[in-house]
């Protein structure tokens, strides 16, 4: 490394390296930081470079300490440590999740149906914590118990890598079988009178490409491949139907889908397909009486909900027609009555239907003009009192039961903040800012109502999140650690921006492929709509985002750098063109109907070329950034945001802070554990408040 003391940063030496496509060059001077031997980090000196960088983090963040610790403080002071969920009935057994005091991690509770609340009929049924126990990384990824009640199976993964060990025990005795399925990537689903497993194995590149059978109690060999799929696009999953009588093997990418039937009594039956895939088409499925429900993009971009025969799988009946207005996001079927959810002008709706009188429709009420809410958990087939979520940026998470036939809400919970939190000092906005296009970006915003007398009249300074890919959808909702900058008089905006679904699934077309860059602009543009609006001022907005939202961080400070007071670009998606180049990538293949295949298109390898972070970095000013990265990162490999800080030491033309983190045991979500995570957290948000110069 260059001239790397604890005085000064490290400089990644040149190794230039060029290749070519479509009959352009590309140079590349730092692609020596991607290990060859991927995943497997090994090269010393990329290892070095990576502690080189952290070093460095350590050294500029190390002053911060008393800041961050202070944060973290009084973060962890707003999460009540001894917690625990609102039970819910599954068949014979209330269940539930309960965080102990000081505990990362939580444990998983149950209890017969009738016995006394007092504690003496509950049952552990799986600890979080004693598995955590000796692990630098740990995340649950499937859990479930069987349907007679009498096992459970779960998987973890114990370094960040994404690929999950399955193992199932007897909850009566706590005995672990001898069964243990490694390298899975998916839900755990019970079949055959809980004599059997299916699950979907992470093949070499990453992608489960699989839905798989175990027996239990037989060895692996034994297992029986249900489904194999062909296209390295497309991803296979696997999910019971709502009456537990049916397994449903869906595949497909970001665009297309394709669903199968097979007996759950019968796993090894002929399944049933329910319509070829067709390009474009995405659809799911479940079943109720011998009809399907499906729930398509066939007709409408915002989708429509049809019927078909279970005889005639593929002859679709409409019975909510696509609309417009209306978003029609996803549906759960129910013994008596069936439920809807979507979004009408980017706020959530869910409406009770009723297959017997297609004309009643009873959307859930809710009390605010913005808000968050959604269907909780709801295992049971004969439902009549439903749960539902609830917060808004204002209000804190709630569980409400929602009783079908009196269509009342009673309210179960309310998210509780041990240190304090008093909503009335606290106002919301939902605006709409023009973008340079014209098209009307909604941002939802929260602040401090003495705001002004904190920060003067005048614009004060301002945090602006976004995402802005994939179809995803960021809502209004609740934070307890956003309070630690609203607190200090921070206004803190969501940009809605297109890429996201949030107004429809125009909206995220609107924002993907030849149109990605309208996601960039809108977010320029919606920041300076909130200075003209006298929310902030240029240079005193600080900015977030990770991965694909990470990349909007990058391209923003390409196109617009005197914007941004304080950056924070979390395992960004920066290298696009090199990445979306590379079909050897675990998720590359399965990424083109969202970013287009350089590979193939000239047009897409000039457009993503053109905009990608990486690329596009250029001798000028940046403002002060800070990066972060998983050594164990499947999702946006390490080597991304060490390329780019790389080339940003340099080629930026100021002495601005820029810093790297690489999380050397953990992957794309950071650390583990809920206060773990905290550290994180406050970190950035010290480094938010040092860049802008706001009291600590």
């Amino acid at each position: 490394m260059r001239g790397m003391t604890l005085a000064t940063p490290p400089f990644a030496p040149k190794k230039p390296h060029t290749f070519s496509h479509h009959g352009l060059s590309v140079t590349d001077d730092y692609a020596w930081l991607r290990d060859p031997g991927y995943p497997e980090v090994t090269d010393k000196d990329i290892l070095g470079h990576l502690e080189a960088e952290n070093a460095w983090f350590e050294a500029r963040m190390g002053e911060r300490k008393p800041v961050i610790d202070n944060l973290f403080t009084e973060m962890r002071a707003r999460i009540k440590e001894a917690d625990k969920s609102v039970p819910q009935k599954d068949g014979n057994f209330l269940y539930w999740i309960e965080y102990e005091e000081g505990a990362e991690y939580k444990k998983w509770w149950r209890r017969p149906v009738g016995s006394p609340d007092d504690g003496s009929a509950d049952e552990l049924i799986l600890d979080e914590v004693a598995l955590a126990d000796g692990v630098e990384y740990f995340r649950l990824g499937a859990i479930a118990v069987s349907s007679d009640g009498t096992k459970l199976a779960w998987s973890v993964d114990d370094n960040g890598s994404e690929r999950f060990t399955a193992r199932i025990k007897v909850i009566a005795t706590g005995e672990v079988l001898a069964d243990e399925i490694p390298g899975t990537l998916s839900g755990l689903i019970w079949v055959k009178n809980d004599t059997g497993l299916v699950y979907s194995l992470a093949n070499e590149n990453w992608r489960t490409d699989n839905a798989r059978l175990h027996w239990i109690g037989q060895p692996l060999e034994n297992d029986v491949e249900l489904y194999h799929e062909d296209d390295e696009g497309f991803r296979v999953g696997a999910a019971l139907s709502a009456n537990e009588q049916w397994l449903i093997i869906s595949t497909g990418d970001h665009e297309t889908g394709e669903t199968r039937l097979v007996p759950a009594h019968d796993p090894l039956a002929e399944p049933i397909l329910v319509k070829a895939r067709q390009k474009g088409v995405e659809y799911d499925v479940d079943e109720r009486d011998g009809v399907l429900y499906i729930h398509t993009n066939d007709t409408h971009e915002n989708f429509r909900l049809a019927t078909a025969p279970l005889g005639n799988p593929g002859e679709w009946t409409t019975l909510i027609e696509g609309s417009d207005e209306f978003y029609l996001t996803g549906f759960e079927l129910f013994r008596d009555f069936y439920v809807v959810e979507g979004r009408v002008r980017g706020l959530d709706r869910i409406e009770v239907r009723y297959y017997d009188d297609p004309a009643r429709i009873e959307p859930i009420e809710f009390p605010e003009a913005s808000y968050e809410a959604s269907l909780g958990d709801n295992p049971e087939w004969a439902m009549t009192v439903l749960r539902v979520g609830y917060e808004s940026m204002v209000s804190p998470a709630s569980s409400f039961d929602y009783d079908v036939a009196t269509r009342s809400l009673k309210l179960l919970k309310v998210q509780e903040i041990p240190s304090g939190y008093d909503a009335s000092l606290y106002e919301t906005a939902r605006l709409e800012i023009a973008a340079r296009d014209g098209t009307l970006v909604p941002v939802s915003v929260v602040w401090r109502k003495d705001r002004a007398a904190i920060n003067g009249q005048g614009g004060g300074p301002l945090h602006l999140y976004g995402y802005g890919a994939y179809g995803i959808a960021i809502g209004p909702g609740f934070s307890t650690t956003r309070l630690s900058l609203v607190d200090r008089g921070f206004a803190y905006a969501i940009a809605h921006i297109r890429g996201g679904d949030d107004l429809g699934r125009a909206w995220y077309k609107a924002g993907k492929l030849e149109a990605r860059t309208n996601t960039f602009n809108d977010f320029v543009d919606v920041a300076k709509g909130l200075i003209d609006r006298g929310f902030t001022a240029a240079g005193k907005i600080s900015i977030s985002g990770g991965s694909a939202g990470g990349e909007l961080m990058g391209a923003v400070i390409n196109s617009d750098p005197d914007l941004w007071g304080a950056v924070v670009a979390h395992v960004p998606f920066v290298d696009v063109l090199a990445t979306m180049l590379d079909a050897d990538l675990p998720l590359t293949p399965g990424e083109w109907p969202e970013w287009g295949n350089p590979i193939e298109d000239k047009a897409a390898f000039e457009l993503i070329q053109s905009y990608s972070p990486y690329d596009q970095v250029k001798p000028q000013a940046y403002p002060p950034l800070m990066v972060t990265a998983g050594l164990n990162d499947p999702r946006v490999t390490y080597w991304e945001p060490a390329k780019w800080v790389a080339k940003l030491r340099e080629v930026k033309t100021d002495s601005n802070e820029l810093i790297l983190k690489t999380n050397m045991g953990a992957g794309h979500g950071g650390k583990s554990g809920r206060f773990e995570s905290l550290k994180e957290t406050a970190e950035e948000f010290a480094f938010i408040l040092w860049q802008l110069g706001v009291e600590a």
